[in-house]
């Protein structure tokens, strides 16, 4: 059975207080800790790969002293191994040198490194770096991290591959490129997003034995999304409803050559059950809309006024799928902002209110909800995009608090932020396929569909990620190169029920 802090997601820091808690309260060693580290690793290796050869490559600290320990057990077992270090044991210090000299007493073969050396029919153990790397891996490093890349053998990292930055999930220059990560006593949330899913491959987690108890006395950091416990929140429909208990979206967007951005939001917000939805639009997209979605209600928008009309039978406003930036854009925008209404802002909304400095109205009783992607997030925080991604945990919560704003920062691993001192819920599905236009504003009609229905706010961005991108995955089934974003609405209505 699963425990609670399966879901939890730690900074580093965290995980060392929880070490160091753990410890205190059993009363064991950091010796003991770390030989609990090395076992689950090897059980694992005897389980999936009891037929390989194993070489385990040390760094100096204490991921070093569980790959010895990894050694030590490995050459008690009889199996083939071999203990490549990058670092002189004399180098080590405290719980890894003192690793060292048991696995040294156990006779286990060890060779220092060269970038010469030969990796052939064995599994690699990535025990160089661990948590403790801040910032760009080293020459040696580089050297012996290319070459475990370039073997094409299975690679099990321990604690999280050499070369992830373990609280921002960045890679500066290289990164082992791993099929398992055993991640002790806390997962590390850099795992989950930016660059950590291209490497980490599967991740399993250990927590060492570690009491549930310690685990109250750290607040974590962010939490993996779970989709099963945040439908909870969608509750049944009464057998005597009707449409009007079910919202009415506004579609604010499709400017000239854009409907189809306006017209896959308002689908995705009927199919996600709102009762009514309305798109505003240019005149000549209206015919198309109705076209292909007839339950739709498609308006012909081009002044304040008329979309004033609109937005006071709104219950939830959309704004920013296929808006684009003309003239046109800013004034539907200037005037969407102020309904006081649930909003969510996406797409061109954003880059307009990043680029002309579009103020939020702050009497609003509900929240904006933002929805950028790296790039949009990079205008609204006047920084560029590789900023944002270095530290995206940072980013989301940065933007919270500048515009107090409930934010979604896409990509892989979404991060949700509902205030600027809330923990953050990281998604952990979604796949590649989902890199097309178009899926962003399936997500936009996703969030409304869900406010309109009366799901509460503080949920419903959560509620809304897990939905789209585990749609994706079941859309996709392998296939998701020819993954398109009208694709979801039919997964969608067996996932949503």
């Amino acid at each position: 059975m699963a425990k609670k802090q399966d879901n939890y997601l730690y900074k580093c820091d965290q995980v060392r207080a929880l070490d160091s808690l753990a410890i205190d309260r059993d009363n064991i060693s950091g010796l003991q800790m770390m030989q609990r580290a090395g076992m689950a690793v090897f059980k694992y290796i005897l389980q999936n790969y009891r037929k390989h050869a194993i070489k385990v490559f040390c760094g100096s600290g204490n991921n070093a002293g569980d790959g010895y320990v990894i050694a030590t057990l490995a050459k008690e077992k009889g199996i083939a191994v071999q203990l490549i270090h990058l670092k002189q044991p004399r180098q080590l210090k405290g719980d890894a040198k003192r690793a060292y000299e048991i696995a040294n007493d156990a006779a286990v073969p060890m060779a220092n490194f060269s970038p010469e050396m030969v990796l052939e029919d064995c599994v690699i153990v990535d025990a160089l770096l661990g948590t403790g790397l801040k910032g760009s891996v080293s020459r040696i490093y580089c050297e012996a991290i290319e070459l475990i890349n370039k073997s094409n053998l299975a690679v099990v990292a321990v604690d999280l591959p050499s070369g992830l930055n373990a609280d921002t999930g960045n890679v500066e220059n290289i990164c082992v490129k791993a099929q398992t990560t055993i991640s002790f006593i806390g997962l590390k949330q850099g795992l989950f997003t930016n660059h950590g899913p291209d490497y980490c491959g599967e991740i399993i987690y250990q927590d060492l034995a570690v009491k549930s108890s310690i685990f109250e006395e750290i607040e974590p950091e962010a939490i993996k999304l779970q989709l099963s416990s945040l439908l909870t929140h969608l509750k049944p429909r009464q057998a005597s409803s009707h449409k009007n208990n079910y919202g009415h979206v506004v579609v604010v967007g499709g400017d000239h050559g854009y409907a189809g951005a306006s017209l896959l939001a308002a689908e995705a917000a009927l199919r996600t059950g709102a009762g009514l939805v309305s798109v505003a639009t240019r005149q000549e997209h209206i015919g198309v809309i109705v076209s292909r979605r007839p339950e739709i209600m498609a308006h012909a928008v081009d002044s304040d006024e008329a979309l004033q009309a609109l937005l006071k039978k709104a219950s939830v406003l959309i704004i920013g799928p296929g808006l684009g930036q003309s003239l046109w854009s800013r004034k539907m925008l200037n005037c969407a902002i102020k309904a006081d209404i649930p909003s969510i802002l996406d797409a061109d909304a954003l880059n307009l209110i990043a680029r002309e400095q579009i103020q939020l109205s702050t009497m609003n009783h509900h929240p904006y909800i933002l929805t950028p992607h790296p790039k949009e997030a990079a205008r609204l925080l006047n920084m560029d995009t590789a900023q944002i991604q270095k530290d995206r945990f940072y980013a989301v919560k940065k933007m919270a608090k500048k515009y107090n704003a409930q934010v979604l920062l896409k990509g892989t691993g979404s991060l949700v932020c509902v205030s600027a001192n809330s923990t953050i819920g990281v998604c952990t599905a979604g796949n590649p396929g989902m890199a097309t236009g178009g899926m962003g504003d399936v997500l936009s009609g996703i969030i409304g569909g869900l406010l309109a229905q009366g799901v509460n706010q503080n949920h419903c961005l959560a509620l809304a990620t897990c939905l789209h991108a585990e749609t994706a995955d079941m859309a996709a089934k392998g296939q998701q190169r020819s993954l398109l974003p009208s694709d979801l609405f039919k997964t969608l209505r067996r996932l949503i029920g």
